[in-house]
């Protein structure tokens, strides 16, 4: 049961920083995994009113607001079409939740299974935060939970081809795999694997031109299936997780290389 002993919905982000500092007081953003569990929160701390909300785009990146939606950033058409549908693909539950929850409640939880932090792992994203600065979110996601305020991330538009997959045992359930990949202008990927069910973990693959795309995938899955870490839950084993690392590896691979191929013909 969730209790809330009292509610503040902060003028500044100095003022939530400030009351963020006390530990038995907490940051609530959409509030659909807090109230899931026993909480009593001594002073509730809503950004709401910030102006936080938003997806801004220029010629260079995309800020997007802590507040911001989920099911905001599904429907941008910006970002998704610079993403190549994959901000689209990464989505969680159903709409109702997405609705609700928040980009930086999903960022800033570093949740095992979150599909929003593996599909930005994936691109050259950044976090803005009002005491620590910006961080990659690389760099980001590794550090333990504290007691900042995530105010946005930023998107750098680094050329790039993106595509995003997931395992689910159903279209609404938390995943039990899920596969972000990039592959940039030089041949380089990035594979980014969550739900493993720790948190997403990146893997930097450089270019093998002399390979055909079908060595190049079986090549990329075998190592990631090599060096990935995987553990057991009611969704899945870590053997099971484990070979399907191997198997959206070799997918996500094969479809990007061939996306290259129709775009030299």
């Amino acid at each position: 049961m969730l209790e809330i002993k009292e509610y503040v919905k902060v003028e500044s982000l100095e003022q939530a920083f400030e009351l963020n500092q006390k530990r038995t007081n907490q940051i609530i953003g959409g509030m659909l995994w807090m109230k899931m569990g026993d909480h009593r929160i001594q002073t509730a701390i809503d950004l709401s009113g910030l102006g936080l909300d938003t997806i801004e785009e220029d010629e260079t990146q995309f800020s997007i607001g802590c507040m911001t939606s989920l099911r905001q950033l599904e429907l941008h058409e910006g970002l998704n079409q610079w993403s190549d549908g994959a901000v689209r693909e990464s989505h969680i539950v159903g709409v109702q939740f997405r609705n609700l929850a928040t980009v930086g409640g999903s960022i800033f939880g570093r949740f095992g299974f979150s599909d929003v932090l593996t599909c930005f792992l994936a691109m050259d994203t950044y976090v803005e935060l009002h005491h620590s600065g910006i961080l990659s979110l690389a760099d980001f996601v590794n550090l333990p939970r504290d007691n900042d305020v995530l105010i946005r991330l930023i998107v750098k538009k680094t050329p790039m081809q993106l595509y995003y997959q997931s395992v689910r045992n159903s279209q609404t359930d938390i995943p039990v795999l899920t596969c972000a990949a990039a592959r940039m202008e030089n041949g380089d990927y990035s594979i980014v694997i969550g739900a493993r069910p720790l948190r997403a973990v990146r893997f930097e693959l450089p270019a093998e031109p002399a390979l055909a795309a079908e060595q190049l995938a079986a090549q990329f899955a075998e190592s990631v299936k090599a060096q990935i870490v995987t553990g057991s839950n009611m969704r899945g084993s870590a053997e099971y997780r484990r070979h399907l690392a191997g198997v959206l590896t070799k997918r996500a691979v094969l479809e990007l290389e061939q996306r290259k191929m129709q775009e030299e013909k």
